[in-house]
């Protein structure tokens, strides 16, 4: 994502205009859109004009609209999403009032605009430090952010080819084939295999958009790192299918290089943590943002085995491990799901911004704010969402009965 324009006020109110560069820019506008902000964007509308004769045309329109948010629909898997709202600008085709939807796109520019303060309904919290530290997470200055690695995940006749970035994995494509039983003696099966990984090999390297030219191995050009995971010698299989293919494509030999062929279950999604959870693909991935997130959570998780009650989850849980003063100085954590800060609930949002604030500027703790996303993520809502890492060993209220 492009910053555009900056102009957040000290209390909190203000806009930004953005300019989304990548897909994943989608899915950090849908996390820092919440209804009530006001919303401008171009949009394209579609005017019935009647003639004097009685006779209607139909046309489409380009205009920038101004609408004030109620609803947004975000679709993950192609990086969609869609806005809809009132309209608070009158033109030549719109009233104020009339109810729009804005699709964002790629490449074009979008003004969001937040208020701190309270309207008739109730709403409007502002440039709070939770939007705030979305947009720097949202705004790339580097231009460099791309995904930090891409599994295939793949079995007979099957793949599907995942990019997993800092803040989510998304399903770039899937491949799938008919694939002859293996006989003894025929050659069919072969055949339907090799054909299964040249389609898997040139879908891969089209979503990569990967240049097989030997001139472009370059520094600039670094290839990400690629997980090939199956059941049985699948993967390996196409591993080799790539070292052939390099002989005659020497350019492919850049992308072996960065391979590495890991076991899964099966050729689905649903086994991508288990793929990502290996020793060899944590080694692989152990200075991206992701190894780190899972790393954290993989801590927490150890700490609650092994009952030292140095870690606790819960949001009564934690919001009394920091009024004790266990999650600061010294190596407390607060841990948070971004699906918390979604929440439809102004009261809510303002009593999770209002714990990250204090852990940080008061207890001098340390907040990591996970993508619900992400594999680690997604362990931390079955949690309740939010945890924490102590500094000291606490035993939990057991009051609670007494004041029942």
């Amino acid at each position: 994502m492009r910053l555009i324009k900056n102009k957040i006020e000290h209390n909190g109110s203000g806009a930004v205009t953005l300019c989304p560069e990548e897909p994943e820019d989608m899915w950090h506008a849908y996390n820092l859109i919440r209804p009530s902000d006001i919303l401008r964007a171009s949009a394209i509308r579609r005017v019935t004009t009647t003639q004097d004769t009685g006779s209607t045309t139909s046309s489409r329109v380009h205009l920038t609209l101004e609408i004030r948010v109620k609803n947004l629909d975000f679709d993950p898997q192609s990086s969609q999403l869609h806005i809809s709202g009132q309209i608070l600008n009158e033109t030549a085709h719109t009233k104020i009032g009339q109810f729009h939807t804005l699709d964002l796109e790629l490449n074009r520019n979008f003004t969001l605009e937040k208020q701190n303060e309270t309207g008739s309904d109730g709403e409007g919290v502002g440039w709070d430090s939770i939007a705030i530290e979305m947009l720097k997470d949202a705004v790339d200055e580097s231009g460099k952010r791309r995904a930090e690695a891409i599994a295939v995940v793949m079995q007979e006749g099957l793949a599907h080819i995942c990019f997993i970035g800092q803040f989510q994995t998304i399903l770039k494509q899937k491949v799938e084939m008919s694939v002859p039983r293996k006989r003894q003696g025929g050659g069919d099966h072969d055949k339907g295999m090799n054909k299964f990984y040249r389609v898997t090999l040139d879908t891969l390297l089209r979503q990569m958009d990967f240049n097989t030219s030997t001139t472009s191995g370059s520094n600039n050009d670094e290839v990400r790192p690629v997980l090939l995971a199956s059941p049985g010698f699948v993967a390996a299989g196409f591993q080799k299918f790539i070292q052939s293919e390099a002989t005659s494509t020497p350019g492919l030999r850049r992308l072996l290089n960065s391979t590495v062929v890991v076991h899964s279950a099966n050729g689905y999604l649903n086994s991508l943590s288990e793929v990502l959870q290996s020793p060899a693909v944590k080694s692989l991935l152990s200075d991206t943002k992701y190894a780190r997130e899972t790393k954290l959570m993989d801590d927490f998780l150890d700490q609650l085995r092994k009952e030292t009650n140095k870690a606790t989850y819960g949001p009564r849980e934690v919001e009394s491990a920091v009024d004790q003063g266990a999650v600061g100085r010294g190596g407390g954590i607060l841990i948070m799901s971004n699906r918390l800060f979604r929440s439809q609930d102004i009261a809510e949002r303002k009593r999770w911004v209002s714990l990250v604030d204090r852990v940080r500027d008061v207890e001098g703790g340390e907040v990591r704010i996970l993508s619900s996303d992400h594999e680690s993520g997604k362990r931390l809502d079955g949690l309740g969402g939010i945890a924490a890492l102590l500094t000291f060993p606490i035993i939990e209220d057991l009051d609670s009965e007494e004041e029942a």
